[in-house]
């Protein structure tokens, strides 16, 4: 796997992960709900950052249930949660108890593997028959259509820098035809894409990330000071309205037996 880039002891990073859980934890949370996972399920979160999900969801499947969250590095991951068993794991040395969970969801996870649908057999291989798997992914289409121009030249060198890094931001579109090549039934998707301006959760989020990252952008080459100040600022102008992702989740189940 690629180096993450947002290294977990980063400074702010526990923050930075606040917030996308905040973000996006609704979404995620709707997409179990949907599937019908509740007490006495076991389950497996792949990539779990703090573990919010992950504790959610050892709430929704006690009692009786089981939670299981991974991650190559725990060390923000919440703690102490009643029924959550946190275990460091890396998902393409291979699956996690292969066959035994009822759901097996990533987030935002694919996008920094080097091989992706190695990693997508290694999670199915983890669901037992008739398990359901999530998925949810970026797709950064709204990005390149993004207004006013010097912002879409911004979003622009950052996907040139991103490419670089070994992150792919258009996974989102591809994980239904993941799902489907590996056999599983039922297989449905939808995309979520928040409309926001600046000032606003997805405005902090953005303006820490390019912050955190600022230095390593720069010295890429793929942008400049001038780009990323422009950015920031638009980021700070509640005037100023956007859409930046659109999240892919994707869910199948594996054939029983």
């Amino acid at each position: 796997m690629p180096e993450y880039v947002l290294d977990h002891h980063q400074e702010g990073e526990r923050e930075r992960l606040a917030l996308m859980s905040r973000l996006l934890d609704p979404m995620h949370r709707g997409q179990i709900e949907w599937l019908g996972v509740g007490s006495g399920a076991r389950t497996l979160e792949v990539g779990c950052g703090n573990g919010s999900v992950s504790a959610w969801l050892a709430g929704r499947v006690a009692p009786g249930g089981r939670a299981v969250a991974v991650d190559l590095d725990l060390s923000l991951a919440v703690a102490d949660v009643p029924g959550l068993e946190l275990r460091q794991a890396d998902i393409l040395a291979g699956p996690v108890e292969p066959g035994d969970f009822d759901l097996v969801t990533a987030r935002a996870v694919l996008h920094h593997v080097a091989d992706a649908e190695a990693a997508v057999v290694n999670l199915v291989a983890s669901a037992r028959p008739g398990g359901a798997v999530l998925l949810i992914e970026p797709d950064f289409l709204p990005a390149t259509v993004a207004e006013p121009p010097e912002v879409r030249a911004f979003w622009k060198g950052w996907l040139a820098w991103s490419r670089g890094q070994g992150i792919d931001y258009f996974t989102g579109r591809r994980l239904s035809a993941m799902l489907a090549r590996l056999g599983l039934i039922d297989v449905e998707a939808t995309a979520e894409t928040a409309h926001y301006n600046g000032g606003s959760g997805w405005a902090v989020y953005w303006r820490q990330t390019v912050i955190e990252l600022r230095a390593r952008l720069v010295a890429s080459g793929k942008l400049d000071d001038r780009l990323i100040d422009t950015f920031l600022a638009r980021c700070a102008d509640p005037a100023w309205w956007t859409q930046t992702i659109a999240f892919t989740a994707a869910a199948g189940r594996v054939r029983g037996e």
